[in-house]
């Protein structure tokens, strides 16, 4: 008598599958509000996974290894900010009170050119521009307005901030601690006959991401620092909090770097003008810092074996950001790793598959395609 359950024709094992991962992107969607601090800590947990197996090896019990670990990560960031926190404090609020300097100066710098424009447009098109101006000032008006108004409403999302402290990192510790049962449990779920493959995908994803994740956090924290230190040392104010915005942003491929530099060159623009040497500074310490980041910095710290091209992640961050928010953005990179993986498995197969070669059978050694 045969125990073993009958297997699902090929066309129903499909169907299941997709099924399954559409409804586990809907239930993603549906929580998406309250994943932040379980979003937070499973990628906390993933980071310090390499550092527990570390531990581990030295007969520290998984248990201790994590609360170790996650002490020292919490006491780390808690030492990071209060030691940064001041300075911040003092740079924004310092902005905050120059701000006002800064737009007189710049008004001032603008108004020579627009009459100059105004000047040299004809009588009918002088009205034109003008109420596209007059149409431009309310509509900025308008939206710092409802910037303002979110903000306002935003504070009331501080219970979600203080949860987000509380919560991510008894997370963290459990799934640090359990993550090797975890991957163990879900691996012997596989489905006999195709486990070895997924297996292989599964540990192909898992070595993208990690490069990825990994080295990106060096990246930005190494151009972080370079820009925070280069634009100081040419006596751009606020350089600290530009700086370290500039370099957090480099995780968004091209569009994030560049984003910090408008920033530095606008506040650069309002501090120095009218000397042009100054703020041309501004731009030669980005470029060098780019350059070597090109050159260098990446290279060496990502190395070429990640696997996500930049536009892919591009993609990614923006699909997630528009359908999920801010944790959206936070899953994007590994479901873009997860499908970048998968998408080069199924064009392998393509390329050996009937559908490809044209024949009935792949072309191996023996097959209609060998000699």
């Amino acid at each position: 008598m045969n125990d073993q359950a009958p297997l699902l024709p090929a066309g129903r094992h499909l169907r299941f599958w997709t099924l399954a991962i559409v409804a586990t992107f809907v239930l993603i969607y549906l929580f998406r509000d309250m994943l932040l601090p379980f979003v937070a800590g499973m990628a906390i947990a993933y980071f310090l996974d390499p550092a527990a197996d570390k531990l581990e090896d030295w007969k520290l019990p998984r248990s201790v290894a994590a609360a170790i670990l996650i002490v020292l990560f919490l006491g780390l960031l808690i030492t990071a900010s209060v030691l940064l926190a001041p300075v911040l404090r003092d740079q924004l609020l310092g902005f905050l009170d120059r701000l006002p300097a800064y737009v007189d100066r710049g008004w001032s710098a603008l108004v020579p050119v627009v009459e100059r424009l105004m000047a040299a447009v004809p009588g009918e098109g002088a009205g034109d521009v003008t109420e596209f101006a007059t149409g431009t000032a309310e509509y900025t008006v308008k939206w710092l307005g409802g910037v303002a108004q979110g903000l306002v409403e935003g504070a009331g999302a501080f219970f979600n901030v203080f949860a987000l402290l509380l919560i991510t990192p008894v997370v963290a510790f459990y799934l640090l601690r359990d993550w090797d049962r975890m991957v163990e449990k879900v691996t012997g779920w596989l489905p006999r006959p195709n486990a070895a493959v997924i297996r292989e995908q599964m540990e192909l994803i898992d070595g993208a991401l990690a490069g990825f994740v990994r080295g990106q956090a060096m990246v930005c924290l190494t151009l972080g620092t370079l820009y925070a230190v280069g634009w100081s040392l040419i006596g751009l104010e606020f350089a600290l909090v530009v700086g370290l915005l500039t370099g957090l942003m480099a995780f968004i491929p091209y569009a994030g770097a560049f984003m910090g530099f408008i920033v530095a060159l606008a506040l650069g623009f309002g501090q120095f003008w009218p000397d042009v040497m100054s703020i041309a500074m501004i731009a030669v310490v980005f470029g060098a810092i780019q350059t070597l980041d090109g050159t260098f910095i990446t290279p060496r710290l990502m190395g070429r074996s990640v696997g996500l091209h930049p536009v892919w992640i591009l993609f990614a961050l923006l699909a997630g950001g528009t359908l999920m928010g801010f944790v959206g953005v936070l899953i994007a990179v590994p479901t873009a790793a997860a499908l970048g993986v998968l998408a080069r498995f199924a064009v392998s197969r393509y390329l050996i598959s009937p559908m490809f070669l044209g024949g009935g059978e792949a072309d191996g050694p023996g097959g209609p395609g060998s000699k």
